[in-house]
C-alpha cells in the first residue's frame, strides 16, 4: 500500500491545493493531508479550523485523511508509515526550494521519497496569501476556493464566524 503525505499550511485551502489532493489521491492508495501547526506564523484560521475545512471539502475522497502536525515533516511521515511526500510545484522558483527540502528529507529519512506534481496551469499563480488579500479588500474569491471555504473566509473576516 502506497501512503503519501501532502503537507502544507492550507491557510486557507485553495483550488490549487485541492487539485493536488485530487490528483495524488488518484495515484496513491492513501493520502494524508498534513496541516502544519507553525507557531512562528499568525494564520487566519486555527489548525483545527483548517483541518475541519479540509475534511469538509475532501470527504468524497475515500482514501484521503486529514491530520495536523508540528515539528519535522519526516518525523510525521514516518509516524504515518508513509513512504512518499507529495509537493505541488507552481513555478521554477518553487522547484529550487522544494528540491533542497526533498534532498534534506531524504538524507534524514532515506526510505522517504518526494513526488512533485506540477500545478494545473489555471492555478499556477494562486496562493493562500493572494486569496486572503483579495478577501480582505472585499474581492470575489469564488474562482480561487471551494464555496464552503469562501463562506468561512468571509465569516472570519466579518467577525461572524461561529467557531
Amino acid at each position: 500500500m502506497t501512503v503519501a503525505v501532502y503537507p502544507g499550511s492550507f491557510d486557507p485551502v485553495t483550488l490549487g491545493h485541492f487539485d493536488i489532493i485530487e490528483r495524488s489521491s488518484a495515484i496513491m492508495d492513501k493520502v494524508i493531508v498534513a496541516v502544519l501547526n507553525n507557531n512562528s506564523k499568525t494564520p487566519l484560521f486555527s489548525v483545527e479550523e483548517r483541518v475541519k475545512m479540509l475534511v469538509d471539502v475532501t470527504r468524497h475522497f475515500p482514501n484521503v485523511e486529514v491530520r495536523s502536525f508540528g515539528g519535522l515533516l519526516v518525523d510525521f511521515v514516518q509516524e504515518c508509515h508513509a513512504g512518499v511526500i507529495v509537493r505541488g510545484l507552481r513555478a521554477v522558483t518553487d522547484f529550487e526550494y522544494e528540491l533542497q527540502m526533498a534532498q534534506t528529507n531524504h538524507v534524514i529519512a532515506p526510505e522517504v521519497d518526494t513526488v512533485f506534481l506540477t500545478t494545473n496551469l489555471k492555478y499556477s499563480y494562486l496562493s493562500s496569501s493572494i486569496v486572503k488579500e483579495i478577501a480582505m479588500y472585499g474581492g470575489d474569491i469564488s474562482a480561487f476556493v471551494h464555496p464552503l471555504v469562501a463562506e468561512r473566509i468571509r465569516a472570519k473576516l466579518t467577525g461572524t464566524d461561529p467557531q
